[in-house]
């Protein structure tokens, strides 16, 4: 039986092994990024079901974008 899971491919991490703010390929062409969970109810923001928030540093983000290119 096949797993609806996405398979990981680790794109970039600031602290070089994904136990930090981490962002993902995913084998369906998406991406994943882990980071420190807020609560939707600390910043007044209605979320969807199944949505979370996430903050990661720009600086993660900024070098997902350069190893992508």
């Amino acid at each position: 039986m096949k797993s609806d899971a996405p398979q990981l491919t680790l794109v970039t991490s600031l602290c070089g092994s994904g136990t930090c703010p981490t962002v993902y390929r995913t084998d369906r062409g998406t991406l994943v990024v882990q980071g420190y969970t807020i609560t939707a109810d600390n910043v007044d923001i209605d979320l969807p079901a199944g949505e979370q928030l996430v903050e990661v540093p720009a600086d993660l983000l900024a070098a997902a974008l350069r190893a992508s290119e």
